[in-house]
């Protein structure tokens, strides 16, 4: 009898907890469990993990909506945008979010940005030159991807093959290795994967272009949905959206397919003879050792003995000054070189304003590397002068080709400085460090790092 009367009160325990949280079975509104239960799916540039970190445009953003209602934020993965559709739709999510603008059963936010659309092949391939070709050929595209009901409406349409469980990088990676004819995605990826595979290209544009944003599901989305659409104009108007778009994509198409082929061919043949010593140099400074390797490969395409008109020399091109204070003996020495300048590249990043955010120190650190701290602290007086944001890579690489410009630089102590090519050299710097991020395993090490180098450079 007791046990019966335990049980009963157990049970009671029970459907008093569901009631609290109104109802089992369906999720509780943010408001109640004080989480933001969000939809998302892999892609690169929208989201993606490495180990225990997470990033991407989507991922920022929304961590940013989550901040701003202040409710914690829990990431639920699926596999492709028909997976989200039904988890929003079911109520087991509170939003899907890198969605194509849709789905008449849900509700929306209001676009948060449109993107092109490519029917990418290979570049030795013959290939359709026009949609009215199109019927000739077989195209791939993600399951469930919009693009398939796209194609579908064109007046002459492919065959269209619905490839599940892959991403649009991963059906890229798949033609770039000749595993499939063509495939259909959004231009963005294609602008990404182009780094990673230059045989790739764009065979057809489309005409239309994809509407992404947030969509909605359950009893709470009216509301969410309003609140979503104060934030995105909000982040419009306070350029949030145009710094994340540059922090993931403004630095693509940077170099050209030619330049990326040749870099991938170098990291499978010179790359060997140097890696102990950028890893080394990772152990020194807690900078990743790819980062490093990328800039030496801007400096001197990795040639130890490289040498400029103006006499800076080696693999991490030093100046005379610069080796002389680092207590470097030979500049044409590959390890000597790479230890002194990824030293030099720490030592610039410390002497950042504490409230330079990762990962603009790096890139404005990279900057310094080759204007000199002097001319980066005058950009960093014009930026404040003109109210812009000094501690942000987005405002600073337009503020620094300025100081070529007399009527600026005459103002200041350090002078003229060609910062349009610091602009140039840090974004090559960030396509090199993601191609060999790509290819190249981060260092593993057992020994502790205190720098604030430290910080991981994938909260990109």
């Amino acid at each position: 009898m007791a046990l019966a009367v335990r049980l009963l009160a157990a049970i009671g325990a029970l459907l008093a907890w569901c009631l609290l949280l109104s109802g089992c079975g369906r999720l509780a509104s943010p408001e109640e469990s004080g989480e933001l239960v969000v939809g998302i799916r892999e892609a690169p540039g929208f989201y993606q993990r490495d180990n225990s970190d997470e990033s991407g445009f989507e991922h920022d953003l929304v961590r940013a909506f989550a901040n701003k209602l202040g409710l914690k934020l829990r990431f639920v993965i699926a596999n492709d945008t028909l997976e989200l559709a039904a988890l929003a739709k079911q109520n087991q999510i509170h939003m899907a979010v890198a969605m194509p603008l849709g789905n008449a059963d849900l509700e929306w936010s209001q676009p948060i940005r449109k993107i092109g659309q490519v029917i990418v092949g290979l570049a030795d391939e013959l290939g359709p030159s026009t949609a009215e070709d199109l019927p000739k050929y077989s195209v791939h595209v993600p399951a469930g991807a919009p693009l398939g009901d796209v194609l579908r409406g064109l007046p002459t349409p492919p065959q269209i093959i619905e490839v599940p469980g892959l991403n649009e990088m991963e059906l890229l990676e798949g033609l770039a290795a000749d595993r499939n004819a063509l495939a259909a995605v959004p231009e963005i990826h294609l602008d990404l994967a182009s780094n990673y595979f230059p045989d790739l290209r764009a065979v057809i544009r489309l005409k239309d272009e994809l509407s992404f944003a947030w969509a909605f599901g359950g009893p709470q989305a009216a509301d969410l949905r309003e609140k979503a659409d104060a934030f995105i104009a909000e982040a419009t108007r306070d350029g949030t959206l145009a710094r994340l778009h540059d922090r993931y994509f403004g630095h693509t198409k940077r170099i050209d397919a030619l330049s990326a082929t040749k870099f991938i061919d170098d990291i499978r043949t010179r790359l060997t003879l140097f890696r102990p010593h950028f890893k080394l140099a990772e152990e020194l400074t807690g900078i990743d050792w790819r980062l490093i390797a990328a800039l030496a490969y801007q400096e001197s395409k990795w040639d130890p003995i490289a040498t400029s008109y103006t006499n800076v020399r080696g693999m991490m091109m030093l100046t005379e000054d610069t080796a002389d204070r680092l207590g470097v003996k030979n500049r044409l020495d590959p390890a000597e070189s790479i230890h002194a300048g990824s030293r030099y590249l720490a030592d610039l990043i410390e002497q950042l304003p504490d409230n330079t955010p990762y990962p603009d120190r790096l890139w404005l650190g990279l900057a310094g590397y080759n204007l000199g701290m002097g001319h980066l602290r005058g950009g960093i007086a014009v930026a404040k002068g003109m109210k812009r944001d000094p501690a942000s890579w987005y405002e600073m690489k337009q503020v620094l080709p300025l100081l070529s410009r007399p009527a600026v630089y005459a103002r200041l102590k350090s002078g003229r400085a060609r910062g349009g090519e610091a602009v140039i050299m840090v974004e090559n710097i960030r396509t090199y460090f993601d191609i060999l991020a790509r290819f190249e395993a981060p260092h593993t090490t057992p020994y502790p790092r205190t720098t604030k180098t430290t910080k991981t450079l994938m909260q990109r």
